[in-house]
């Protein structure tokens, strides 16, 4: 059974509560997003793309949808403390899929910049709002076309022409909820000409013993010589699952850097569809998953080079114990005419047990011949050799392979731009290795500990 057929069903009895607590840009999608969805199959595990994932079984249980958006009560404000040391962060929230923020949240940012709800900037700017959402993300896809039904609200990050915010954003995603959840999440950014922002995505489970599910879009737009870094970090929970698509579009002289991490999880999906619509811009794409248990993260990329003299970087590392799986399936895609390309795709990974399984498929798909190019992937285990090494001279076998996956993943965090970032993405992976269960949530009072210590 197509597990689509219940949110059609839920969507057709309910339109007009979806609609009526949403608005009108928003609204404008939907009925193309339910024709899509009525005339799609989803693909099934193994087939193209989709080697090690099941959308059909991850969207078959029977999740509760708050189409009616009732409020939940809590303070997110009061409830998280961000540990990320050396830094100050402009801090929002998404309470499942309901925006929220406190009294400080726009405490230090510049003229020029919007953050908010995605259903109040389109009834506040209703040009700006049609002219952008929807703009990138492909209907096609199922992940797109079920959060275009439903999505109700979302965040905005809206940055003018020739702002530069120093401050970084940081939007909080928290599930939270007694009952089995999906979540549906909105993320549109639009950063004009010579503008440059910062953003640190962030998801969070509450709940650990209940199922959610995470279904999200993202949309990023890059004017020409802006400079956008876009972290995704996920610290969830062993039941909750998440489809994330992310499109992004850079105009000439853009130069941006998308990197997601996946610490802690369920079952994962994350797209990258990236797209140069103009020349000489720049794309670092990055990607990181620790995964052990029976977890799953699959990272599927897409870069289209359609112009002159851009340059993708692109990485992605994984470790995997126990029996978790992993996949891999990137696309660099240069058309005729884009000369001067620059495109280098990596997959490397660590697999530390007899039962975890590693799926790679890096590609070349190139229509030019004035190019620089290349793709690779390693799967492997710990150098016997380098462990031995370690405890002849003193250091315990445990402590010698922490260290050594912890270097495996020094290429990835050395990528961040951002400093505060950096240095507590280097004290998550150590803990995470160690086998601490502590999430970022947690770890500001773990911190203020240590430092009384």
């Amino acid at each position: 059974m197509n597990a689509l057929k219940q949110y059609i069903d839920l969507f057709t009895q309910h339109s007009d509560l979806v609609d009526g607590n949403s608005a009108h840009t928003l609204n404008a999608l939907r009925r193309d997003a339910l024709e899509s969805l009525k005339s799609m199959s989803l693909p099934a595990p193994g087939s193209e793309n989709y080697e090690t994932t099941d959308l059909n079984a991850m969207l078959a249980p029977d999740y509760g949808i708050n189409i009616a958006r009732v409020n939940i009560d809590a303070n997110p404000g009061a409830a998280f403390h961000c540990g990320v040391p050396n830094i100050s962060t402009s801090l929002f929230f998404n309470v499942n899929d309901i925006f929220a923020e406190t009294e400080k949240s726009h405490d230090g940012l510049p003229e020029g910049i919007y953050v908010g709800s995605l259903r109040r900037f389109s009834i506040d700017h209703p040009e700006i709002s049609k002219k952008y959402y929807g703009c990138c993300a492909d209907l096609k896809n199922p992940i797109v076309a079920l959060d275009t039904l439903f999505a109700q609200d979302g965040i905005v990050v809206w940055v003018k022409e020739g702002v530069k915010v120093e401050k970084p954003i940081q939007i909080v995603n928290i599930l939270q909820n007694g009952m089995p959840l999906m979540a549906v999440r909105r993320l549109l950014v639009i950063v004009e000409d010579n503008a440059e922002v910062t953003l640190l995505s962030c998801d969070h489970t509450q709940n650990p013993d209940v199922d959610f599910l995470a279904l999200q879009t993202i949309e990023i737009i890059a004017g020409a010589n802006s400079r956008i870094d876009y972290y995704d970090l996920e610290e969830s929970s062993e039941k909750t699952s998440r489809l994330s698509a992310l499109y992004l579009k850079q105009r000439e002289g853009s130069n941006v850097l998308i990197d997601g991490m996946t610490l802690y999880n369920g079952n994962t999906r994350n797209e990258f569809h990236c797209e140069f619509e103009g020349e000489n811009a720049f794309l670092k794409l990055l990607g990181m998953g620790i995964e052990d248990k029976d977890r799953h993260l699959d990272n599927y990329t897409r870069v289209e080079h359609l112009r002159k003299g851009c340059h993708t970087d692109e990485l992605f590392k994984y470790v995997l114990d126990d029996e978790a799986t992993g996949a891999f399936t990137g696309l660099i895609h240069v058309v005729k005419g884009a000369d001067k390309t620059e495109a280098y795709q990596s997959n490397r990974n660590i697999v530390g047990s007899d039962k975890a399984r590693m799926f790679s498929k890096p590609q070349l798909e190139i229509y030019d011949d004035d190019v620089k190019c290349s793709h690779g992937t390693a799967i492997g285990q710990l150098d016997e050799m380098q462990v031995f090494y370690m405890r002849t001279r003193g250091i315990p076998e445990a402590t010698a392979k922490l260290l050594l996956k912890q270097a495996f993943m020094a290429d990835v965090i050395d990528g961040i731009r951002m400093k505060g970032l950096k240095e507590r993405l280097q004290l998550l992976v150590e803990r995470r290795f160690a086998g601490y269960t502590l999430n970022c949530s947690s770890c500001h009072s773990a911190c203020a500990q240590e430092e009384g210590e």
